[in-house]
């Protein structure tokens, strides 16, 4: 996350259902970095300990309404008062792509994190067709109030760099794969884009990247 919180930044209530896709079958303490308002609690069916961290404190506090424990702050922050060795299942929707050192949080999650737990959630794709338009047709790259070149955005990934962070700091992929596919006929023509999957790759389709690794 951000050192500083953006007062202007705009919180989504959004569900998040496709990333649900990717939770694992059982878990008990959920952990959830970035929990905005709490409303993600709602795609998970069996009864859990959800706790929440959110830098926000008027989305904090509300988000308290929904949650079991939410703590106030930027992860590195609240860190000391989260309980090691605990958490079954940590959710992270878009979230890493704001730290200014996903490594050091990977490294330091994995202490918050049980034998075997999961961490599960979304990025933005930095090779979406939008963006390969804007950098190798218009020449361009322009930061943006939301989106893949959002300007709070302090990382860029692509599903090879995601799962080779991921794998150099011991976690195990279990699945990861692009979602939110957006048609290709607002960037090119149709068939141009068909063969732009050919020749670049699938990947390009989705403008976020779901992931479930496990320790």
């Amino acid at each position: 996350m951000p050192k500083e919180v953006d007062p202007h930044y705009q919180y989504s209530p959004n569900l998040r259902s496709e990333v649900s896709a990717f939770l694992p079958t059982n878990f008990q303490k959920v952990l959830e970095v970035g929990c905005s308002y709490g409303t993600f609690r709602k795609n998970l069916e069996q009864a859990n300990e959800y706790w929440g961290i959110e830098p926000n404190v008027v989305v904090a506090n509300e988000a308290s309404q929904h949650l079991d424990k939410v703590l106030s702050g930027l992860f590195e922050e609240v860190l000391d008062q989260l309980p090691d060795a605990y958490f079954d299942l940590v959710i992270c929707n878009d979230v890493i792509e704001h730290m200014a050192d996903p490594d050091q949080f990977l490294e330091l999650i994995k202490l918050k994190m049980c034998s075997g737990a999961s961490l599960v959630g979304s990025i933005p794709n930095v090779r979406h067709i939008s963006n390969l338009k804007g950098l190798l047709i218009q020449k361009d790259w322009q930061y943006e109030d939301a989106g893949i070149l959002d300007r709070t955005h302090l990382k860029f990934f692509t599903q090879k760099s995601l799962k080779n962070l991921f794998l150099s700091h011991g976690f195990r992929i279990d699945k990861i794969s692009g979602i939110n596919d957006i048609s290709s006929r607002a960037f090119f023509p149709r068939v141009f884009a068909r063969l732009l999957y050919l020749i670049l790759g699938d990947d390009i389709r989705y403008v976020q990247i779901g992931f479930r690794v496990n320790l």
